[in-house]
């Protein structure tokens, strides 16, 4: 199967430009073409402005060459996949796909991003070498961020093409991939838009405000926090009314037509050039409060006035704050005898019902259906999976009191026929990964492959003799269970396996040390109780680092602080691309002390290679001082937080098996444990004078606190190798010692105590 080496983007608007800026992430050169290069050009300028910016790094544009249609098509012609990705309109698009063919190569690849057009029917009158080679493309919105992505097929489309275009969309890009059936919508627009106007007919008809649909369709039932109305916003109502209209013109089913109607209030929005986000104004609006700091103002229906939001008080809502599962809080939530349950009853069991009644004409199975909505609009359970979880009599009964128009005929036969089964679901199991390769830690526990577990970590049999430390606590934190959890995985994979591997499936893989038992620890004065935390943490690191079996870290997400520490201190590290890594203690008063310190000390003196070590020390006290974090892994190489030695997983669900086959590999290699460092040099006071003057010029010039001049002070010495009168040598036991001492006097400062309570808190760092 031909790789895919080169890809032609052919407009650079912001869609367009996004997905070159995917593309050139993963390292493979893209021409971006528009109208005029000039007009290709300002398309990137335009897309480095947004925030969060498209590319990994300001290195990602460098692969990205701008182009115009006149000039450049023939060597977009020439690439191994030229996507069309021009304006929504039809007869915009075939006239560009026929100049396409015109220049095209062969085996090039054709398809076109759009989110409703016929895939089919953009395709008419193209050559047959055209139409083998083509198909539809649906990304989603940032495409960096939202890993969905629909390819739709025609019946002319070839297997070989359809699976080459998957295979380097699934592991180059990263994307995670559906086959939609080529129908109105495809599958996420289809259902997404479905349950989309029908909340928004309830705030229409005064039922619930925006701040309350909002409320009960964030993150209480599963879903992103921009919920419904702020996700409208952020895609463009303009866009949304579009894709809508073009669903009611193509869909025969005149119930469907009615549904898919945007209700007054939201076409007279769009009239009045309020689409959202890109307009600054929509739903929601950012507007100054009489002081002048920044408010968040609500769309009044009615009026189509601002207001300052509000937060709803919705009683059943906070009934199930502290319920963790999202099945449970569903079920209680659909049931509530209030306004909540009301919503959702009136909202959410037609549109699963609707879901279940289209999901044959639109998807291969149940499977693809609920992947779609969870990748492509963040829903923690697809639509199937949370009829099982509600109850398939609970759906239908819902459904009929809300509309019985839907249901004139009776329940979908998908339904139908669960009625009669027993157990009456779906699926006997959670939704399954979508191949053998992803998501292999959660197959593992399916097949009862749990070690051992604790409260804060567990270790899974991977198989192959892979062991794996799975950490699942509350963001993953690193408390006293996934500290021993880590040492015995460390003893036991020596003894029974082959590797060891750190990670989890999980959004983020670890925010560092739990910050609760420290401040409750200084709280109570009880400083042999915080020293024998950070000596626990110290060990584990250590034992890592000389493990007599190889040690692969994979990390995603939020890596914060002790998650970092572990990193590097392993033998190999797996990241993902989406991996956002920094040491950042200061924001909370203290200084990195499980090593962290000491290994980015450790680290700028090797990368000095016997010359003068004072700038890569400089850069890397800096980076620990001003608590830089990572944009993404690709970022987290220039930090040096991550070693050269790394590898990076676009596709976050291939991690963990990414990281077993690096595990294996080094296993395979004859992996030795590398040698202790007996001397690692330190510059003393001739690297402490400097630093330290810096932080005082900092303090001086107003942009840090004295506490913060307290912090860097500390940290410098550390990074000095102590306050020696002269350079050195030191061993890690030295650095390792001064890292906890400076951690110990920092955590008792009532300043410190302050920014870890105010963090707990609030989520957000105090400079104080």
């Amino acid at each position: 199967m031909k790789t895919i080496r080169s890809v032609a983007v052919l407009g650079a608007g912001t869609m367009g430009t996004q997905i070159a800026a995917l593309i050139a992430n993963s390292g493979v050169p893209v021409r971006l073409l528009d109208i005029t290069r000039d007009d290709a050009f300002q398309g990137i300028t335009r897309a480095r402005c947004l925030k969060p910016d498209p590319a990994f790094t300001p290195e990602t544009w460098r692969f990205i060459s701008p182009g115009s249609f006149d000039v450049d098509l023939a060597r977009a012609g020439a690439c191994d996949w030229v996507i069309e990705a021009i304006v929504e309109k039809r007869d915009a698009k075939q006239s560009l796909l026929t100049r396409v063919d015109a220049v095209r190569q062969p085996d090039t690849l054709v398809t076109s991003n759009t989110s409703a057009l016929s895939v089919t029917d953009l395709a008419n009158g193209r050559s047959d070498g055209f139409r083998r080679n083509w198909c539809g493309t649906h990304f989603f919105n940032p495409p960096r961020y939202l890993p969905l992505l629909e390819l739709v097929p025609t019946p002319d489309t070839e297997r070989v093409a359809l699976d080459r275009l998957s295979r380097f969309c699934d592991q180059r890009l990263g994307k995670s991939v559906v086959v939609a059936r080529d129908r109105p919508g495809f599958i996420a627009n289809r259902i997404g838009l479905y349950s989309a106007a029908r909340i928004l007919r309830e705030i229409a008809l005064g039922r619930a405000t925006v701040e309350e649909v909002d409320a009960i369709t964030g993150p209480a039932i599963g879903r992103p926090k921009s919920a419904t109305c702020r996700t409208l916003d952020l895609a463009g109502l303009d866009i949304v009314s579009r894709v809508m209209a073009d669903l009611r013109q193509r869909l025969p089913d005149s119930h469907e037509q009615n549904t898919l109607i945007l209700p007054p209030f939201v076409q007279r929005l769009i009239a009045a050039g309020a689409f959202g986000e890109k307009t600054g104004h929509g739903m929601y609006r950012r507007g100054r409060a009489a002081d002048g700091s920044a408010l968040i103002e609500v769309v009044d229906p009615t009026t189509l006035e601002y207001r300052a939001t509000c937060t709803p008080r919705l009683l059943s809502l906070e009934s199930v704050r502290t319920v963790s599962d999202v099945r449970a809080r569903l079920r209680a939530l659909f049931s509530a005898n209030d306004g909540v349950g009301a919503f959702l009853r009136t909202t959410l069991g037609p549109t699963l019902v609707y879901a279940a009644a289209v999901a044959p004409e639109i998807a291969e199975s149940i499977d693809d259906v609920d992947r779609v909505m969870r990748w492509g609009f963040g829903w923690e359970l697809g639509p199937f999976e949370i009829i099982d979880a509600l109850g398939v009599r609970e759906v239908l009964a819902a459904a009929r009191e809300a509309d019985p128009v839907l249901m004139i005929e009776g329940p979908p036969r998908l339904l139908r026929t669960l009625i009669k089964s027993t157990p009456m679901r779906l699926r006997s199991g959670p939704l399954p990964p979508a191949g053998a390769d992803l998501l292999i830690l959660q197959s593992a526990r399916a097949r009862s492959a749990v070690v051992a577990t604790s409260e804060g970590a567990s270790l899974v049999d991977l198989g192959d003799g892979v062991l794996t430390v799975e950490f699942h606590s509350k963001m993953n934190t690193l408390g006293a269970g996934a500290i021993q959890m880590i040492e015995r995985g460390i003893s036991e994979a020596a003894e029974r396996f082959v590797a060891l591997v750190i990670g989890n499936e999980g959004p983020h893989f670890s925010t560092g040390a739990d910050l609760a038992l420290v401040l409750t620890a200084a709280q109570q004065k009880d400083w042999d109780a915080i020293d024998r935390m950070v000596r626990a943490l110290q060990t584990a690191t250590m034992r890592l680092r000389y493990a007599d079996v190889p040690v692969v870290v994979g990390a995603a997400g939020l890596t914060l602080g002790g998650g970092v520490e572990l990193i590097l201190h392993a033998h190999r590290v797996q990241a993902a691309a989406e991996t956002y890594l920094g040491l950042v203690e200061t924001g909370v008063g203290l200084i990195p002390a499980g090593g962290g310190t000491k290994e980015m000390l450790a680290r700028a003196v090797e990368r000095a290679s016997g010359a003068n070590p004072m700038q890569c020390v400089q850069r890397a006290f800096e980076t620990i001082a001003f608590g830089t974090v990572s944009t993404s892994a690709a970022d987290g190489y220039r930090l040096g937080l991550l070693p050269e030695m790394a590898s990076i997983s676009m596709n976050r669900e291939r991690l963990m098996s990414d990281a077993k086959r690096a595990a294996l590999a080094a296993a395979a290699d004859g992996y030795r444990a590398p040698a202790p460092r007996s001397a690692i040099p330190v510059g003393g006071d001739c690297t402490y004078a400097p630093l330290a003057l810096g932080v005082h010029l900092a303090w001086r010039a107003g942009r840090i606190s004295d506490h913060d001049a307290k912090i860097g002070r500390a940290l410098a010495t550390v990074m000095a190798g102590g306050r020696l009168p002269h350079a050195t040598t030191v061993t890690e036991q030295h650095l390792l010692d001064l890292e906890r001492e400076a951690f110990l006097s920092l955590v008792a400062e009532p300043l410190t105590q302050d920014r870890i309570a105010h963090t707990l808190t609030t989520g957000t760092p105090l400079r104080n």
